[in-house]
């Protein structure tokens, strides 16, 4: 069985392919698969947005696919940026624009608790559709650390790993306790294939 991918992201996609290679006899990105195609993500929760892409491309393919939407919930901004997170500034993937933003909004604020939240949506060719989220939890820091991963990553602390940011860890490390590795894991064992 094939499975595409709702997305051209190449962290995803790796990780995605890492956690689900076993499960499918091939896994394509959608540019993989000759899909052209952007979703509007106009849903109210990280499940909508994740469910319409991934139906909108089995639609187009015929195929099962896998889609996800994630972003940061922060405690003191009653969960936002949460959907916005990637356009927290008004402008999409301006990570630096977003952290300044994020670090202004919560300058008096002594509540930096924080996650991560990853919705995944699996959509089959009869249209039957399995989900699952993620989390993973941290604090928002005061300047920005570390130079892996992308976003909000070098402001998230994370107080089980000594206190180091999401963008200090090895890639490795992140994609074994990423809220996406989560969201995967959890889909897995909907799916019936992880205890």
């Amino acid at each position: 069985m094939k499975l595409i991918i709702a997305s051209n992201n190449a962290h995803k996609l790796t990780e995605i392919k890492d956690i689900l290679g076993g499960m499918f006899e091939e896994i394509l990105s959608m540019g993989e698969a000759g899909i052209d195609h952007e979703t509007i993500e106009d849903g109210s929760s990280f499940m909508e947005n994740a469910e319409k892409k991934a139906r909108e491309i089995a639609e187009i393919s015929g195929c099962c696919v896998i889609a996800d939407d994630s972003g940061i919930c922060v405690d003191a901004l009653d969960g936002a940026p949460g959907i916005y997170s990637a356009r927290f500034c008004g402008r999409h993937g301006d990570d630096a624009a977003n952290n300044r933003l994020l670090l202004e909004k919560l300058r008096d604020s002594d509540d930096r608790r924080a996650h991560y939240t990853c919705a995944i949506a699996l959509v089959r060719p009869d249209g039957s559709c399995v989900k699952a989220e993620g989390y993973m939890h941290g604090v928002i820091g005061f300047d920005e650390k570390g130079s892996n991963g992308f976003g909000y990553d070098p402001l998230f602390i994370l107080p089980e790993r000594g206190g180091l940011t999401a963008a200090q860890i090895s890639p490795e490390e992140k994609n074994r306790i990423s809220h996406r590795a989560q969201a995967l894991h959890a889909l897995l064992r909907e799916l019936g294939r992880e205890e």
